[in-house]
């Protein structure tokens, strides 16, 4: 990535095509972006990364250079797009994966075209996929991955990002000031206190707080203030629509307050269904339901993890059609086992995506799932506002639960680069 702007006209140059002072931290960041072949940059929310990665691609696309910027999900890519002003794709559409035989068209033998490849949310990468993806990487090109490795890691096999890190193959620029503007949201601070093994502050705030804890002392509680605080309270305080803005999160599917259960209330209490309705797999289904995805169909483009809405319903047709991010997509009643309501999710199905409002069930019934990692991957996942409803106790177990990070691999080792011969057998170099 070498030889862009000279070293005395790059701050200057970039913080004015971005609009932002940076710091000492980001110049060095983006100094060693410039000059490393290989580069990953870790940190939690609030400590520049997005602001990093625009100002490395500002200065290489005034230099011409063939950029590529891709995430593990839909979502994610169109953040990333967002945040930087660049294009960017899913790993799969990047790849053209091959509808019918599900492989992809991209790789060693017909690499992408760039000299540049940024590869966000890299916590999530499994192990097939980031191979798949740097078989394609042409051996010309740079490669500068972003993640933040205290999220949880993919639900494919491994836990890339932190072998890549831990192997000592490739440099790494770890962030960890939080900048003030960024310090002053409850959200950022608290999700830096999980991380780092204390308790948040969950004392009753003043209205114009973004993090609130809402006690509930049993299930039933739980469920109900859940209810209330979708469908008339943060709504009424914030000006936020129950179903498109506010995404309920659960450690966990099963339980009352898990996942499918408060799916159905939450259905219930926002889109009631009416005759024009369709019942399937388990499931009802409207218009206006909020739905995610939940396998990959590479015929219709939609994707694990991608939400939408229900537009209408053709019960002459049989058909359902579905909105993604303005892309109508069609389903045959016979394939909505593709489908899910998405009143509520899994933590682990929130990855590589934000909402404007997140509410988090927190509650010692979920005992084999409260993690600091699940707490903190869910807690980052608000931008405007986080509730967490439950039992502080449960919250406790969450922060000092850090038995769910452990995963065995061995791309760590493979990566880690090996000793010379004259050291392994104990003779000076």
């Amino acid at each position: 990535m070498a030889g862009c702007l000279g070293p005395g006209s790059i701050v200057p140059w970039v913080e004015q095509r971005i609009g932002l002072v940076l710091a000492e931290s980001q110049v060095t960041a983006i100094r060693l972006a410039l000059k490393s072949k290989v580069l990953v940059m870790t940190g939690g929310p609030g400590v520049g990364k997005t602001t990093i990665v625009k100002g490395i691609l500002r200065i290489l696309a005034a230099k011409g250079t063939n950029l590529l910027l891709c995430a593990p999900t839909g979502r994610a890519a169109k953040r990333m797009a967002e945040a930087t002003g660049f294009e960017a794709k899913t790993i799969h559409r990047l790849l053209e994966v091959d509808p019918r035989g599900g492989g992809f068209k991209r790789g060693d033998d017909h690499p992408l075209d760039c000299d540049l490849l940024v590869v966000d949310e890299a916590s999530m990468v499994d192990v097939m996929l980031m191979q798949a993806l740097m078989k394609a990487v042409p051996g010309k090109a740079a490669l500068l991955i972003v993640g933040d490795i205290d999220q949880l890691p993919s639900v494919g096999p491994g836990q890339v990002l932190a072998d890549v890190i831990s192997s000592g193959a490739v440099p790494v620029v770890r962030l960890t000031e939080v900048f003030r503007q960024a310090a002053q949201s409850r959200i950022i601070t608290s999700a830096h206190h999980i991380n780092q093994g204390s308790i948040p502050d969950l004392s009753q705030r003043s209205t114009d707080s973004d993090f609130y804890f809402v006690q509930a002392d049993d299930p039933e509680t739980a469920v109900a203030r859940i209810i209330e605080l979708v469908k008339t309270r943060i709504p009424k305080r914030f000006g936020l629509d129950p179903i498109r803005d506010i995404q309920v999160l659960c450690p966990m599917n099963r339980g009352g307050v898990g996942a499918r259960s408060l799916n159905i209330e939450l259905q219930a209490a926002l889109n009631p269904a009416g005759d024009h309705k369709v019942e399937r797999f388990g499931w009802t289904f409207a218009p206006g339901d909020k739905v995610m995805q939940i396998e990959n169909d590479y015929d219709k483009d939609v994707y694990n993890d991608d939400i939408g809405n229900v537009e209408r319903i053709n019960l002459a047709d049989g058909e359902l059609t579905a909105n993604f991010d303005g892309r109508a997509v069609t389903y045959g009643f016979g394939e909505l086992d593709m489908l899910v309501p998405a009143y509520a999710a899994t933590i682990h199905k929130s990855q590589g995506s934000e909402y404007p409002a997140v509410v988090i069930p927190v509650m010692t019934q979920h005992y084999a799932m409260l993690q600091r990692n699940l707490l903190y991957t869910g807690v980052t996942r608000g931008k405007k506002l986080v509730v967490l409803v439950g039992q502080k106790k449960a919250v406790a177990i969450a922060v000092r639960n850090v038995s769910g990070r452990r995963r065995w691999s061995k791309l760590q080792e493979w990566l880690r680069p090996k000793p010379s011969l004259s050291r392994q057998i104990g003779v000076a170099s």
